[in-house]
């Protein structure tokens, strides 16, 4: 069986500003054909840990997954938010922000405008 601790360790502890945070959650059955992989980290590493477009993780992901394959092993993998309330709140938060605003809005006087009369072309 790969050691799923030490191969999710070498590919992430690198992109992490905060590497002591990192904790990998490893769980199988009871015959070890099936693996769930959760990983943890500080929050402020998401971004690097995800990459642009969430092209990073879906690479360790992807290892992790063949690496898994090779030992006849199916494997889940979750990134684990140990904050997960936080990015909710703060959308309430904005939302109620955006309610206020609209309340406050001006209403702005229309203008109308006549559209240009189409010149005709004679043959």
């Amino acid at each position: 069986m790969p050691d799923y601790n030490a191969l999710i360790s070498f590919l992430l502890k690198p992109l992490l500003t905060y590497p002591e945070a990192l904790r990998v959650d490893f769980e199988s059955n009871s015959k070890s054909d099936r693996v769930w992989i959760r990983v943890a980290f500080n929050p402020e590493d998401r971004g690097r840990v995800f990459g642009k477009g969430g092209r990073t993780i879906q690479a360790v992901r992807t290892v992790v997954m063949t690496a898994a394959q090779e030992f006849g092993h199916s494997a889940r993998f979750e990134v684990f938010d140990p904050t997960p309330n936080a990015t909710s709140d703060d959308y309430q938060d904005r939302s109620s922000e955006n309610q206020e605003r609209q309340q406050f809005q001006i209403e702005r006087p229309r203008i109308n405008v006549e559209k240009p009369k189409r010149r005709e072309t004679i043959n």
